[in-house]
């Protein structure tokens, strides 16, 4: 059906019409500004009539329409989703593996302090190999704090104070 085979002002007058009665209801039910909303919403079917926007909002819908219609039954469209899921998933992969080998490379490779580098090592500027920066030393370890009483313990000297003070237990 061509957007010139249906009749428009019957149409959008109607559901402006439909519109407006169930806004008077929203309206009863929930409050005046429930109803004016539904009253807003109500009227831009016949505005869209009026002001000749009717054509342009129709071959808007059937682009739409006829992008998804394409999408869902051309094969091709589903072969591209199915390579753009293949790389995703391999991109997942990699990133995981690469996360595995750079953690397992964390383990200090470096010569010694004393031992001069590879020879294929890196060269600095001045033409001498770099050397790897000094290991950081642990931190001293720390006695644990004393352990404290519970905080239950604290609220029930303070509700013993009181009894005793009362003269009560």
């Amino acid at each position: 059906m061509s957007f010139d085979q249906i009749a428009w002002l019957p149409l959008c007058a109607g559901v402006t019409g439909v519109g407006l009665v169930l806004s008077f209801l929203l309206m009863r039910r929930r409050g005046v500004v429930a109803g004016l909303r539904g009253v807003a919403w109500s009227l831009l079917p016949l505005a869209a009539f009026l002001t000749g926007a009717l054509p342009t909002l129709w071959q808007i819908g059937t682009a739409i329409v006829g992008f998804f219609a394409g999408v869902v039954f051309n094969p091709t469209v589903w072969a591209g989703v199915a390579v753009t899921g293949l790389s995703l998933v391999l991109f997942l992969v990699t990133g995981v593996l690469r996360g595995r080998r750079t953690a397992a490379s964390a383990e200090p490779r470096t010569p010694a302090a004393g031992t001069p580098a590879a020879p294929g090592g890196p060269v600095t500027a001045g033409g001498g190999a770099t050397q790897p920066l000094p290991q950081r030393k642990a931190a001293p370890t720390q006695k644990p704090a004393p352990a404290r009483k519970p905080a239950a313990d604290d609220d029930f000297s303070d509700i013993e104070d009181i009894l005793k003070r009362r003269g009560i237990g």
